[in-house]
């Protein structure tokens, strides 16, 4: 069934259905493939090739399975076999030399044992079988350790890393890939020292000297199971006092106090004060907490070992971590609370991932929440400031100097900015966990708990934190010195909005020129542009330059690109009439007809227009261009031309005069803001390739290199033109093409220079947080996001606060509110509309930086007014006036905001007070609307009564009951409505004689013509939704918000009341006021 050869020697094991287990000496095939040292050998061994020989000899039969043998296999290190059969059995085998023997049976299976084997590291046998299980064994004890199984999958192989602790098995459908134990060593770090769990010894390490100590035995755990190793370790350096925490007994603690002098460090095992805990830490100096997670209670102990103090917990606590001196961080399965014993009070509260581990910065500023995943940075109160996710397992995590977050995965070591950036430093063979980091070094323990030093290159990250920190001087330094380049970098430097940077980064001309014009640098853009020279570029050149109202620049661009439509129109916009009149001499050299005639426009040269309009053979219109301009001669010529054609010219139109608009600023660039050059504009020009400085000379002289017209290139090639003023062919180097030289620009629009050594930096205000964003992240209050316009926040708040599902009823309430709290203004008929927040409780003396929260449109008294209204409609009759009334009360009560705590209890009983004139005047509505059903009527009119109404309308509704039951001949339950409006003593005479006329009727005559589901003696409530009696006792479900009851079998509708929430939703409750909250 199976054959397996010794790790070491020339050795066989085989197992077999004829129940033995041999092994098998294969010395002589060994030597039989070796080469023979001399020809006697040789000899002998054609010999045994040509009569035959035996190449392996059954060394041992070892028998005592008493069924088929299925496995068998060497230990990697001793004299050891274990085989596994079909008898459910697992045996171990010794032998020496001489012999083999069975040593021990192990019992457990309930199926044949498919395959058996020795574990690499650990005195550990494991086993699977057909039984569906897989079992591991204790070689040294011969007991049970653990089991794992499957539901319908029997196991039939396994595999052993040689080197890693990590097993396989495969079964019907598939294989697992699983490891016996963790292997994280339980670790803590105090300053220089380093103190961890390893191989039953608890031993220092010290970072500086980086020397290794064995300091004192720590006890095996006693029990039979595997995962028993110390988890975690907390160490108090002023007593010297190390914490052991492990999963024995279901969670204990070992307190040891560490010898100082290094003659008391020796072997004799050291006494520890123990017990029982899930979780143990140091939280001051000779205290330490344990978790007690079956009272979810933290008991604070002495270094006795005696209880001192007990702390109730305010969450469900299944791990405490250390949070500073007095604090713990208590963790439960979604969320994190960092709690102070002494005061009792919740310092923070944070929402994360399950949390496995807890790094805090050296400074206890900040701490990082290791989950699975997951990477949550908070500050000490747990305010959050930024979350990774990786898509592997997240091993560990320690903080450098610099405030940045080192962590490794199982393959990478990776770092975390402040603001949330990360990267990856370098990968890994084998999983780490680290310990420290200093400078450029990870100090660290691999999976065997040995402490291993990694040197890592910090350049990047230690950038990134410089330009994150606004650190220039270190940031320039850098790029002086390193090497730091690669499109990543280009990237995030752009993406941070810092192009000015990548600049200095990158050979790449097309790259350069994309930098320069994000970062605005038109100098290094014009030089990049003349590199690559391509029409595309110098367009965008132009595009940009045209943004900065840089006009000679603009005007280039459009030179180089040959643009003459767009130059003629830069012209016209800047005034330039002369240069307009040179674009239409080009036009006519170039023969490009609609060109002359859109200069002739931009000029307002009416004489050019018809001589243009008259050669291109537009004679009508250029008659019509002459006549209504003036120009009687020109258009009495061309009217003896068209003969009889002459159009004719519309009457009683007075015609006027285009001419080109007066320009706002004629010629020159625009004004720009004087601001001094950035750091890295004049201290990092010396890194460039001096292509700023070239630029800079010929600023304000742009002529000099310009080609307008190459005559060469000139469509038709026959027309040869020189013109005046400098238009000649490209490459002339002594005279411009555009004479921009010569333009007398005003002295004001002249763009300032400074000197290139300025080291002050202009700040531009960056752009202020919006009010509505301040009033969301300072309120929990669902009015407050609605006004802000947060909408959907302020419907998760209500669904969680509530239950409320169906936001269809608030929509309009909704709007009124987010409109009610902001004005708007209109400064310019072509600027957008200005919004202004609306504050509430604002006054003049308040300081302009503190932001009231937003005003409200609704307020509690004017729910009072409908409640008074609600009331008097309820009186009249005027039921579904009055319904409507108050069902617009609980629409609007989980928008209302309130200041004390009084208002906060009135809010609460209004909402009792509308849901039970809600429900009883729908049911009063669905009586009138049922003329056929004389018992469903009585029914509904008797549940009416049982609603909590005002006295006035309690006696009307009696009085209904009283009289719907009587005209159905329903007596005696007529004759009880009849006593309990005579209880109220109405004021109404008439009232009082008809309830006494029914009484004495229903005296004489104590029966019911038909039977009704009411029994007035037993306490009831309606149902919101079929109305129907709750009785005392019976089971029933209520609405979150307005607490009507229904029966069961309403959960998950919507509440038929409030028609808000869903019946039976969790909800946490009304918040309706700030004092709630604090």
């Amino acid at each position: 069934m199976c054959a397996s050869f010794h790790p070491k020697e020339d050795l066989v094991v085989s197992a077999s259905l004829d129940q033995t287990v041999r092994v098998w000496d294969i010395g002589s095939l060994k030597k039989k493939t070796a080469s023979p040292a001399d020809d006697i050998l040789r000899l002998s061994q054609m010999n045994t090739d040509l009569f035959g020989g035996v190449d392996a000899v059954v060394k041992y039969v070892l028998e005592g399975h008493d069924r088929g043998v299925n496995w068998a296999a060497f230990h990697p290190t001793l004299p050891l076999i274990v085989s596994g059969a079909d008898d459910r059995q697992v045996k171990l085998w010794r032998m020496n030399e001489t012999k083999a023997w069975e040593v021990d049976t192990l019992r457990g299976h309930m199926n044949n044992v498919s395959c058996v084997m020795f574990h690499a590291k650990q005195d550990i046998v494991v086993s699977n079988s057909e039984d569906k299980s897989i079992r591991v064994w204790d070689v040294t004890k011969r007991t049970g350790l653990q089991t794992f199984r499957r539901e319908h999958d029997r196991f039939w192989i396994l595999a052993v890393h040689p080197e890693m602790n990590v097993l396989a098995a495969g079964h019907d459908s598939g294989m697992i890939v699983f490891k016996l134990e963790r292997e994280r060593p339980a670790f803590a770090v105090s300053g220089d020292s380093l103190f961890y769990a390893k191989d039953r010894f608890l031993r220092y390490f010290d970072f500086s000297s980086q020397r290794e100590t064995q300091v004192i035995p720590i006890r095996r755990p006693g029990s039979s199971s595997l995962n028993q190793s110390p988890r975690t370790l907390s160490y108090s350096p002023t007593e010297n006092a190390v914490l052991i925490c492990s999963d024995v007994d279901g969670g204990s603690y070992e307190l040891y106090v560490v010898p100082k002098d290094s003659s008391a460090r020796s072997d004799s095992l050291h006494e520890a004060k123990k017990g029982l805990g899930s979780s143990a830490i140091f939280v001051a100096r000779n205290r330490f907490a344990v978790l007690d997670k079956g009272n979810n209670q933290v008991l604070i102990k002495n270094l006795k070992n005696e209880v001192v103090k007990k702390s109730g917990l305010p969450v469900p606590t299944d791990a405490i971590f250390y949070a500073g001196t007095g604090n713990l961080l208590c963790r439960s399965e979604d969320r994190v609370v960092i709690f102070d014993l002494q005061q009792r009070l919740i310092l923070g509260d944070l929402q994360t991932p399950f949390v496995k581990y807890v790094v805090w910065s050296n400074d206890m500023e900040s701490v990082a929440l290791l989950s699975k995943h997951t990477i949550v940075i908070t500050n000490k109160k747990l305010v959050h400031q930024c979350t990774l996710h990786e898509t592997i397992r997240v091993k560990s995590g320690a903080w450098d100097e610099n405030g940045v977050f080192i962590y490794t995965t199982l393959n990478h070591v990776k770092y975390c900015l402040p603001n949330g950036d990360s990267g990856i430093i370098r990968t890994l063979e084998v999983p780490i966990y680290i310990t420290k980091v200093s400078g450029n070094t990870i100090f660290c323990l691999d999976r065997d708990g040995k402490n291993k030093t990694i040197v890592i290159d910090v350049t990047e990250y230690v950038f990134k934190l410089s330009l994150l920190r606004k650190r220039y001087d270190h940031v320039m330094s850098m790029i002086r010195n390193s090497q730091l380049c690669g499109e990543a970098m280009i990237a995030y430097l752009q993406q941070k909005g810092f192009p000015e940077v990548a600049l200095h980064f990158v050979k790449d001309e097309k790259t350069r020129f994309n930098l320069a014009l994000e970062s605005g640098n038109i100098q290094i853009a014009v030089a990049s542009a003349k590199e690559i020279d391509d029409k595309d570029h110098w367009y965008r050149l132009g595009v940009e330059a045209l943004r900065q109202g840089n006009a000679g620049i603009v005007e280039y661009a459009y030179q180089r690109t040959k643009n003459f439509e767009r130059l003629s129109f830069l012209y016209l916009v800047n005034g330039n009439i002369e240069k307009l009149s040179k674009m239409l001499k080009i036009a006519e050299v170039k023969n490009d007809v609609m060109g002359q005639f859109h200069n002739a426009l931009y000029l307002g040269d009416i004489q050019e227009r018809v001589k243009i309009l008259e050669n291109a053979g537009h004679l009508p219109l250029a008659y019509i261009t002459a006549s209504v301009h003036g120009l009687q001669d020109v258009a009495e010529r061309l009217a003896a031309e068209l003969g009889d054609d002459v159009p004719p010219l519309p009457e009683g139109k007075e015609p006027s005069l285009l001419i080109p608009p007066t320009p706002v600023t004629c010629g020159g660039d625009w004004p720009l803001l004087r601001v001094m050059k950035g750091i890295f504009d004049g201290g990092l020009d010396s890194i460039g390739r001096g292509a700023a400085d070239e630029e800079e000379g010929e600023e304000g002289d742009w002529g000099e290199d310009l080609d307008v017209v190459d005559v060469d290139g000139i469509q038709n090639g026959d027309v040869s033109v020189n013109f005046e003023d400098g238009e000649v062919a490209e490459g002339s180097e002594e005279e411009g093409g555009w004479d921009l030289e010569d333009l007398e620009l005003p002295p004001e629009a002249d763009t300032p220079k400074v000197s290139g050594n300025a080291r002050s930096i202009f700040v531009a205000p960056t752009p202020g947080m919006p009010v509505s964003q301040i009033w969301v992240q300072k309120s929990s209050l669902a009015a407050e996001h609605a006004a802000a316009g947060n909408f959907d926040t302020a419907m998760r708040l209500l669904s969680r606060q509530l239950g409320i599902r169906n936001f269809s009823p608030l929509k309009s309430l909704f709007l009124d509110l987010h409109t009610g709290s902001h004005s708007y203004l209109r400064a310019f008929s072509s600027a957008p509309v200005v919004s202004l927040a609306v504050e509430r409780g604002w006054s003049e003396s308040a300081s302009p930086n503190v932001r009231c929260p937003p005003a409200l449109v609704f307020n509690f008294s004017q729910l009072d007014e409908k409640l008074k209204a609600g009331y008097k409609a309820t009186t009249a009759g005027k039921f579904t006036e009055a319904l409507r009334l108050f069902l617009s009360i609980l629409h609007t009560i989980p928008l209302i905001v309130v200041e004390s705590r009084r208002e906060v209890d009135e809010v609460k009983e209004l909402i009792i007070i509308a849901k039970e004139y809600v429900l009883g005047l729908q049911m009063e509505l669905k009586r009138r609307e049922m003329k056929d059903n004389p018992v469903r009527q009585q029914e509904l009119a008797a549940y009416f009564t049982h609603c909590n109404l005002q006295l006035p309308h309690l006696r009307l509704a009696l009085l209904n009951a009283m009289t719907v039951c009587y005209k159905a001949k329903n007596l005696a339950t007529a004759g009880n409505f009849a006593r309990r409006l005579l209880e109220t003593n109405p004021t109404n005479e008439n009232q009082a004689k008809t309830a006494r006329q029914v009484l004495q009727a229903a005296e004489r005559n104590m029966t019911d013509a038909s039977q009704l589901n009411y029994d007035f003696r037993n306490p009831f409530v309606t149902c919101g939704a079929t109305y129907v009696p709750i009785y005392r006792g019976q089971k029933d479900v209520s609405c979150p918000y307005c607490t009507s009851r229904f029966v069961p079998s309403q959960e998950g509708q919507l509440c038929k009341v409030c028609d808000l929430a869903l019946v039976g939703a969790d909800a946490s409750g009304l918040l309706c006021s700030a004092s709630q909250i604090r």
